[in-house]
């Protein structure tokens, strides 16, 4: 009786990644864990499994329905976890006195949320953090702009823009007009925009969160002022502000990063002021970031955090006020991917060595040491299949150069030198080998 094949499928919101796939995912790592560590910001790891209290009530209700939480074979309520922030307050609670503060960290890891997948959007992806606690100075959050401006121009963007606000601001706005105990739910709506219009946002305040019609359009009017420098939009909010000085601070905040950002050299297109941004996440309490690109704005945030001044009061006493940002890598990728900034070989290796003799599979293996040792990444085939099935897969799996030796080569101490992107051929002596090779990978980039 034969065995019952299983279908190979994945989880809806999951998926596997191809080799060039995750060549290009392990490169974008690579240039964020850079560029963390260029500032300063260290690394640490927490577990994926928390208790669910640890978890639950952080991110908000919606947050809460998302999260996979079950109870475990020793019958404790475990959830993994939806982000790395909360693990990180956790963190920090818990090693107050081993890490010191202000403690810079970064975080990369997998995180799990059952939301609907979309495009660049699945249920389990991998967030790229770094933040700052033990500071409530603005410094670390203009810091903040800073390397997520440096985070995605070292990826190779020159075409985006960091959008800025500042909770305060949408909080005073809300004490001003009588609706500061309704904040997470006019917030809430607020964040649905850019998905349901200024017309959709003014039904849910008035229908769900119970705001009349002259509040809610309060908001949409304070929230949607656009046109202007950053200094002149924060003239006119403050001046709407009625004197909430919780409100007036966040301004003031503002200006000071944007002052900041013209000293350091940042562009004025890279930097916009939009008082409309309020991040879905409850624990948010300052500034706010979210990140477009120019050319794909409807594949959304790639990059999004904020100022969260409260997130460890309920695992410590003592104040850790944070700041921080995280890359969506996956959903960056999948951006990356539309604009084909993605290359297509499924190899990290440059050169294969093929197989052409034999009884000669130690010179062959000896070759691809001595070219692994210059540092030059190579590939030894493993079959003596013919030589028109080796190029054919070389070129398939997107190597640059082919190196070749038989019978004559090897009395005559050469080997030959296929570039592949230019299909050129040539003999070269062994000890000119791997000065060779490096000539023709430079110059093919």
């Amino acid at each position: 009786m034969k065995t019952k094949l299983i279908k190979p499928v994945t989880l809806k919101g999951f998926r596997d990644y191809l080799p060039n796939q995750m060549m290009a995912r392990e490169q974008l790592i690579e240039t964020a864990r850079r560029t963390y560590r260029s500032f300063g910001f260290s690394p640490i790891d927490t577990p994926a499994l928390e208790y669910s209290e640890i978890l639950l009530g952080k991110g908000g209700a919606e947050t809460d329905k998302q999260m996979f939480r079950f109870i475990d074979q020793g019958g404790r309520d475990v959830s993994l976890r939806f982000d790395l922030t909360i693990p990180f307050a956790r963190f920090a609670a818990q090693h107050l006195q081993e890490i010191n503060t202000p403690f810079k960290r970064y975080h990369i890891g997998t995180v799990w949320r059952a939301e609907k997948p979309q495009k660049g959007r699945y249920r389990e992806f991998m967030q790229c953090d770094f933040d700052t606690i033990g500071t409530d100075s603005n410094t670390a959050d203009v810091e903040t702009l800073l390397v997520i401006h440096d985070l995605l121009e070292n990826i190779g963007f020159s075409e985006f823009t960091i959008r800025v606000n500042h909770r305060c601001i949408l909080n005073g706005l809300l004490e001003q007009i009588g609706l500061g105990d309704r904040a997470t739910g006019v917030l809430r709506a607020l964040d649905k925009l850019t998905k349901v219009g200024p017309d959709g946002v003014l039904a849910e305040m008035t229908e769900q969160v119970g705001a009349t019609r002259q509040q809610a359009e309060r908001v949409v009017e304070v929230t949607g002022i656009k046109d202007g420098t950053p200094q002149v939009i924060l003239d006119r909010v403050e001046s709407l502000l009625g004197g909430s000085q919780q409100g007036i601070s966040g301004v003031h905040c503002l200006r000071e990063l944007f002052d900041a950002c013209r000293t350091v050299g940042i562009p004025d297109d890279r930097v916009k002021l939009d008082v409309s941004i309020a991040r879905g996440l409850d624990y948010y309490t300052g500034t706010i970031y979210e990140t477009f690109l120019t050319n794909l704005p409807e594949i959304g945030s790639v990059c999004s955090g904020g100022r969260y001044d409260n997130l460890a009061d309920l695992f410590t006493r003592h104040k850790l006020p944070g700041v921080g940002a995280s890359l969506g890598l996956d959903r960056l990728l999948a951006a990356m991917d539309e604009l084909g900034m993605i290359e297509t070989a499924s190899t990290p290796a440059l050169v294969l060595v093929t197989l052409f003799d034999t009884k000669r599979i130690g010179d062959y293996l000896r070759i691809g040491r001595e070219l692994r040792r210059a540092g030059i990444e190579t590939e030894v085939y493993p079959d003596g299949r013919p030589l028109k099935k080796q190029l054919k897969y070389a070129n398939r799996k997107g190597f640059r150069i082919a190196l070749i030796a038989g019978t004559d080569e090897f009395a005559a101490g050469t080997w030959q030198v296929k570039n592949l992107r230019r299909a050129e051929q040539q003999a070269v002596s062994e000890a000119d080998l791997v000065g060779t090779v490096r000539r023709i990978l430079s110059a093919t980039g």
